[in-house]
């Protein structure tokens, strides 16, 4: 359970998951609690709530558990979408989540054994690096006809991506800034200087079982 009547989200500011999770909880105005874990010392209480280990985990109320950072953004979304991030200029929201699925099956293992290397026996980073370009230029091609993946305004699929997108490009800052995706490069800059980022990425300490008041709240407001 939650311990207060505001939604539990255990979070670790570096995680992309996480990231998303806390953009879609901060436009729909949702106030929650947030944990700030450590992710090799998990809190028990996380583990009891999500045995998985991993974060995002969103401890409602009520007690039910949303487990996956996708999930967590449909659910708050589909309560209160006040950016409209749910209804894209061009296309529709199932098109939205086949570019977030292609991304998540094509693109992010190839992150992983870039960035990561070393945890994958035999990985080669540059080859990865590789075959994680050709998500790259997906999105390359679909920007550089509108500003935002899915038209003139930025919506699920922008900030669902863009995480993972800002993950490959600080693996190696200078070869991606020198790399011919010109119309990524100006997305994620904008998407890492807007505000909404910035407020989503305040550092916290660590939560611990014994602290006695609310850490923090996200919320628009």
């Amino acid at each position: 359970m939650s311990g207060n009547s505001y939604p539990t989200l255990y979070s670790f500011r570096r995680c992309p998951y996480a990231m998303r999770a806390r953009l879609a909880l901060y436009i729909s105005n949702r106030t929650c609690t947030l944990r700030e874990i450590v992710l090799r010392d998990k809190p028990e209480e996380m583990l009891a709530a999500s045995p998985k280990g991993t974060v995002p985990v969103l401890v409602l109320p009520d007690g039910q558990v949303i487990e996956q950072s996708l999930d967590i953004m449909l659910w708050t979304l589909e309560q209160d979408d006040p950016a409209n991030w749910l209804s894209p200029p061009e296309g529709s929201k199932d098109d939205m989540l086949n570019l977030i699925e292609r991304m998540e099956a094509e693109f992010k293992p190839h992150l992983d054994r870039y960035k990561y290397a070393t945890r994958y026996e035999d990985a080669d980073p540059f080859q990865h690096r590789q075959l994680a370009e050709s998500f790259i230029q997906v999105l390359n091609e679909r920007l550089s006809t509108s500003p935002y993946l899915f038209g003139e305004r930025a919506t699920l699929a922008d900030f669902a991506i863009a995480p993972f997108i800002r993950q490959f490009a600080n693996a190696d800052r200078n070869w991606f800034d020198d790399a011919p995706y010109r119309f990524v490069q100006t997305w994620l800059g904008e998407f890492v200087e807007s505000d909404m980022f910035l407020a989503i990425m305040n550092k916290y300490k660590p939560w611990r079982p014994d602290d006695k008041l609310i850490q923090t709240v996200i919320a628009n407001s």
